[in-house]
């Protein structure tokens, strides 16, 4: 007699995406571009006319999903296949049966996963039972199929792009699971969909983070009564990276390189070489001290005085060159010409706005535009279509757009009035003006 779970069942203790693993094309997610009504995927699966095809796009998108959508709607053989722990071996010996199943006049439809894993002897040997229909081949990869997929392989398979999930598709799939029996649909969760947007959005369009995330914050929801509560405590506990830990020992350490850092913001040359001089004195490394002056010199002076990064990498040279004490006084030279340099730190703010946007956001595809298209595949697929070379230009700029379409328009490096930085935000607001009047016209 089998032993019952704690959920009741041996399928409740499969991992949350296992279990909601769609079934149908009417239960998948994202994707509509293929498989959306009327699109060529779509008419593939549904008249099962499916031919030997690569689905290309990053993890958790669907690619696994749809190869057994396409098993359980086919009337060929299924066989799934993983690049990771099979060989020439294993490839010869599901050849020969799917050879012997097209003598007896039945399709075998061979999906493998990870098909880049193979190398090109593995791949080499699909060729004559793709050729002579032995088998209609479904590869699934993560990596560019124009890299990383034998030629020949490659012009004898339909290639199909799947797209990273936005966040309303996740969205979508996450209130499915808190209703599905197969989910939490048991159960009564309380998360609110401002939080479910946070899942999604922190899965970055992967339907298996999300989910695998959902689950991880429900099982540590707390209990009350018959409901189990998420608060966005709990979602912030299991979605937040880990912080860095400074040994509590080495208190003094970080008191004293701050005190040499807001000494030169202050633009303070005495305060700064006295710290420098307690710092070195106690015996701190002088390598170390030079990596923060050249850190300085970009977050605190920037554009203001672009040579202070040259003085503060030349520094760091001389000091790892001569070493204490005598590399003493470049340090000095590093720290009193910081102290001195105008302060900007529009650098600094520039890249933590866009971090933000970066960690917060979803990843946004790299707007074709500027895609590279050093293949044949990758032409086809539109990349690089529409760029505008600034050299063909009489003023060396152009109008197209570099930022994704949900980011247009957004300013990360906003100059600021000291220094040298002058010129550059005047330099900045011509070509921010002349890009109005020419998109404009």
């Amino acid at each position: 007699m089998e032993q019952q779970s704690l959920f009741g069942s041996r399928e409740l203790s499969q991992p949350l995406a296992s279990r909601l693993r769609p079934s149908s094309l009417e239960e998948f997610v994202g994707q509509g571009h293929l498989v959306g009504p009327g699109k060529v995927l779509r008419q593939l699966i549904d008249q099962d006319q499916v031919s030997s095809m690569i689905f290309w796009g990053p993890p958790g998108v669907g690619k696994t999903t749809l190869a057994r959508i396409i098993a359980q709607r086919t009337k060929a053989n299924f066989i799934d296949f993983s690049a990771v722990t099979s060989g020439i071996k294993e490839i010869k010996e599901v050849m020969a049966r799917a050879e012997t199943s097209r003598r007896l006049g039945e399709t075998t439809i061979l999906f493998v996963d990870e098909i880049h894993r193979f190398n090109k002897a593995q791949q080499d040997a699909f060729l004559p039972y793709v050729e002579k229909g032995s088998i209609t081949l479904i590869g699934a990869t993560t990596e560019n199929p124009s890299f990383e997929i034998n030629s020949a392989l490659l012009s004898r398979c339909k290639v199909f792009v799947l797209q990273a999930l936005d966040v309303e598709d996740l969205t979508t799939l996450l209130s499915h699971a808190l209703t599905d029996q197969r989910g939490f649909g048991s159960q009564t969760v309380d998360i609110s969909r401002e939080m479910l947007q946070m899942i999604a959005a922190f899965a970055n369009g992967d339907a298996r983070t999300a989910l695998n995330t959902l689950e991880m914050v429900v099982l540590n929801g707390q209990r009350q009564a018959d409901k189990t509560v998420v608060t966005k405590e709990i979602l912030e506990q299991c979605i937040s990276k880990k912080s860095l830990l400074y040994d509590k020992n080495g208190e003094e350490h970080y008191n004293l390189i701050s005190a040499l850092h807001k000494s030169m913001r202050n633009s303070d040359p005495d305060a700064a070489v006295y710290w420098l001089a307690r710092m070195l004195e106690a015996g701190e490394d002088p390598l170390y001290v030079a990596r923060r002056l050249v850190r300085f010199a970009s977050e605190d002076v920037g554009m203001a005085d672009s040579r202070a990064l040259q003085i503060t990498v030349a520094a760091y040279q001389a000091c790892h060159f001569i070493g204490m004490p005598e590399c003493s006084v470049h340090l000095t030279h590093a720290v009193v010409y910081l102290s001195m340099a105008p302060k900007s730190n529009a650098l600094y703010l520039a890249y933590e706005k866009a971090k933000k946007d970066a960690a917060q956001m979803l990843a946004e595809p790299v707007p074709l535009q500027i895609r590279n298209a050093p293949t044949s595949l990758m032409k086809e697929l539109h990349y690089g279509e529409g760029y505008e070379y600034a050299h063909d230009t009489q003023e060396k700029l152009t109008t197209m757009e570099c930022l994704p379409e949900s980011l247009r328009g957004r300013r990360y490096y906003i100059p600021t009035e000291q220094g040298s930085e002058t010129k550059v935000k005047d330099r900045l607001e011509q070509i921010l003006c002349w890009k109005r009047e020419h998109r404009e016209k």
